[in-house]
Order: C-alpha cells, then sequence, then structure tokens
C-alpha cells in the first residue's frame, strides 16, 4: 500500500513539474513568438508560472513527507548540498562580477544547470552510500 502511495506523488510531483517548466517556457519564449510582447499576455503567463510554482512547491512537499525515512534522508542531503553550491557559487559569481572581474556576462540559465548537475551528483552519492 505504501509502494502505491509513494507512486502516486512521485507521479503528482512529475505532472507539476511539467506543468512548471512548460508555464516557464510560455512565459519566456511567448512574448516573441506567440504575442508579439503584449504586456498583459506576457504577465498573465508570469502569474500562471507563479502559480504552478506554487503547486510544484506544494507537490514536492507533499513527496517528501510521503517517502520513506531513508530516501527522505537522502533527497535532504542532497537538496543541503545543492543550496549550498548554489549560495556559494552565485555570491562569488556577484562579488567577482562587482569587482570587475568577470570577463564576460553568464547567462542565467547556467546556474539552474550547474545546481541540477550537482543534485543529480549529491543524489546518486547518497544513494551508493546508504546502500
Amino acid at each position: 500500500m505504501q509502494a502505491l502511495h509513494e507512486i502516486k506523488l512521485t507521479a503528482r510531483l512529475a505532472l507539476w513539474t511539467v506543468a512548471w517548466a512548460a508555464t516557464l517556457a510560455l512565459a519566456r519564449f511567448g512574448p516573441r513568438h506567440l504575442w508579439d510582447s503584449h504586456a498583459v499576455a506576457t504577465w498573465v503567463a508570469v502569474a500562471v508560472n507563479l502559480l504552478a510554482g506554487i503547486g510544484w512547491i506544494v507537490a514536492f512537499t507533499r513527496f517528501l513527507r510521503g517517502i520513506d525515512e531513508l530516501q527522505r534522508k537522502i533527497m535532504q542531503d542532497a537538496l543541503a548540498v545543492t543550496l549550498g553550491v548554489g549560495w556559494v557559487v552565485g555570491f562569488a559569481y556577484v562579488v567577482a562580477d562587482g569587482a570587475g572581474r568577470v570577463a564576460y556576462d553568464v547567462d542565467i540559465a547556467v546556474l539552474p544547470v550547474l545546481l541540477g548537475v550537482v543534485f543529480l551528483a549529491a543524489f546518486a552519492v547518497g544513494k551508493l552510500r546508504y546502500r
């Protein structure tokens, strides 16, 4: 019965993740490709993305509460490493840029990619550690 519950939680999390990513893409690319930068449409797309993001956060919180203790520990450890790397790297870049030591502008999309890679690596290490 617990396995079925975890599958439902995982499916809901996956659906909210897809919804958030889709609305993010709509908010990002819609103004240029779908509605010619109309301010109202853009703000509506951003608002829908924020609502989908809130839904994703709620689904993720429920997912964490619903998985077993070991999986939760592995996930929380991976999230802690990811948060730490995000803060340390992000602020190091801000300081270096503010001091004029960054030769080129880094696209903000690099940070989520970095955090995704860090999370996956930390999660994999956690899975190996607790096997």
